[in-house]
């Protein structure tokens, strides 16, 4: 039944991702195509929500990424965004652009102003990478490398396991990037936060050439964690394997457990402390 969950999610994402009208001229090569997918699951509340498109817009501003993409080979990039939580919520704030010069930096980050993100129960990191898999096809731009970036603030619990889509989207040489948020605030149900997120985030949803994660240890650090993580992504160079969370480098770790979808949900309960 996860199986055929996870096609149908596929299939889902794929008529719901609005497509250009088909061109008779071939794609637009770039160094890159980059699509950003995140978190406004239930665990989000409105302030972190707002801190991580705040994130996002100052990143794309800094000089530091524009010099980055303009030292790539082409010197130009193509980008997206959207926001996912569960329950088949997927909503595109900026759609494939092409990002090769300050100016146009600007106009990407303008887009994520509006409209405010909206949340929505449960987290669904699987059917993000579905979606960020089908909304690569015929979107005008042919990358040298695709990169689907997912950040969030938990485990994957809902829909089919979060290894499947890793998988699928290895096989297509679509490389998965991590931006754990080690949020030491309970959700609004009083559950606990995963202590070991950066593990689950190493051990069951990062994959494919090159993959790598960046530790953001609040959300108050989101916006330079995205800056160094889209840095090091524009670049396209080997990543030194990335320091666990530090506030949690001492004491017992959980090794992530990747083969039960809905496993995010309850790992509280097998632990001594909660």
């Amino acid at each position: 039944m996860l199986k055929a969950t996870f096609i149908a999610v596929v299939m889902a994402a794929a008529l719901a991702a609005p497509r250009p009208a088909a061109a008779e001229t071939k794609p637009m090569a770039v160094d890159l195509e980059l699509a950003l997918g995140v978190d406004v699951s239930g665990s989000v509340d409105e302030e972190e929500a707002r801190l991580q498109r705040e994130g996002y817009i100052a990143a794309f501003r800094h000089p530091k990424v524009v010099r980055a993409i303009r030292y790539g080979y082409l010197g130009r990039i193509a980008v997206c965004y959207y926001e996912w939580a569960g329950f088949g919520h997927m909503k595109i704030i900026a759609g494939w652009s092409l990002i090769s010069d300050r100016k146009s930096a600007f106009v990407f980050a303008d887009k994520l102003l509006e409209p405010p993100p909206e949340t929505a129960r449960r987290t669904a990191i699987a059917a993000a990478i579905a979606f960020g898999i089908t909304y690569f096809d015929r979107n005008g731009f042919r990358g040298v490398r695709r990169v689907i970036d997912i950040s969030g603030d938990g485990p994957n619990n809902w829909g089919p396991l979060v290894t499947d889509a890793r998988d699928l989207a290895a096989a297509r040489r679509i490389t998965i990037n991590g931006l754990p948020i080690m949020n030491g605030r309970p959700s609004w149900s009083g559950r606990p936060p995963m202590p070991d997120l950066d593990l689950y985030y190493r051990d069951c949803v990062i994959g494919g050439p090159g993959a790598f994660l960046v530790v953001a240890n609040d959300f108050d650090a989101f916006a330079a964690a995205v800056l160094r993580k889209l840095i090091l992504e524009i670049a396209g160079t080997p990543v030194e394997p990335a320091p666990l969370g530090p506030r949690l480098a001492a004491g017992h770790r959980i090794p992530a457990d990747c083969t039960n979808a809905a496993r995010g949900r309850f790992w509280f309960r097998d632990r001594e402390d909660y």
